[in-house]
C-alpha cells in the first residue's frame, strides 16, 4: 500500500466514514493538533528521564482515542474505535496529586524554562490548550463527547505540574513571573 494516495492534493480529506470535507474545517484543525501534541508527548518520553514512560505511553493512547474520535463524521455510524473513560482522566489526576507532594506550593505564575526538558513540557502544555480551544470552538457546532473536553483540560494541568516536577529533579530554577508596577 502507497502513503500517498493523491486524493487529499486539492484540499480536502476524509472523515472516518468516508465523508470528504476541507483540510481547513475546524474538525480537521482539532484532531490535527491533537496529532502535534501526540507527537510533543513521543518527544518528552524521549527527552525526560526520570518520568514513567507507561504513563506517557497511557496518554499518547487516549490521545489516538481522541483523534480517531474527532475524525469520526458525526452522521455516519460510527467507527469500531476504543471510548475514553472517566477512569482515564482519575489517572491524570491522580499523577498530578502525587507530583504536586513533591513540590512547593505555586506562589505566582512560572515563567517556562529553567531547562530544555522543562521547555518540553511547556511546550507540550501550551500545544495541549490549543487542542482544547479547537475541540471547544468545534463542539460548539457539532457534538463532542464531554469526556474529551475534560481529558484535554486535565492533561494540560499534568503537563504543567510535570513541568514543575522536572524542574524539581533536574534542580533547575524555576523562575517567577513578577508582574511589572
Amino acid at each position: 500500500m502507497k502513503i500517498y494516495t493523491k486524493t487529499g492534493d486539492r484540499g480536502s480529506t476524509s472523515l472516518l466514514g468516508g465523508t470528504k470535507v476541507s483540510k481547513a474545517e475546524i474538525r480537521i484543525e482539532a484532531y490535527g493538533t491533537v496529532d502535534e501534541l501526540n507527537a510533543h508527548i513521543g518527544l518528552l518520553k524521549d527527552v525526560l528521564i526520570n518520568v514513567d514512560r507507561d504513563q506517557l505511553v497511557g496518554i499518547q493512547e487516549c490521545l489516538f482515542i481522541i483523534g480517531a474520535e474527532l475524525a469520526s463524521d458525526p452522521n455516519k455510524n460510527k467507527a469500531k474505535i476504543p471510548e475514553l473513560e472517566e477512569a482515564d482522566i482519575v489517572v491524570l489526576e491522580e499523577a498530578i496529586d502525587q507530583m504536586e507532594t513533591e513540590l512547593e506550593p505555586l506562589r505566582s505564575f512560572v515563567l517556562p524554562g529553567g531547562h530544555l526538558s522543562v521547555s518540553y513540557c511547556h511546550i507540550a502544555r501550551a500545544v495541549c490548550r490549543r487542542a482544547e480551544r479547537a475541540i471547544i470552538r468545534l463542539s460548539e457546532v457539532s457534538e463532542v463527547e464531554g469526556l474529551i473536553i475534560q481529558y484535554v483540560n486535565r492533561l494540560s494541568d499534568y503537563l504543567f505540574v510535570l513541568s514543575r516536577k522536572v524542574a524539581k529533579d533536574l534542580n533547575a530554577p524555576e523562575d517567577p513571573w513578577v508582574p511589572r508596577k
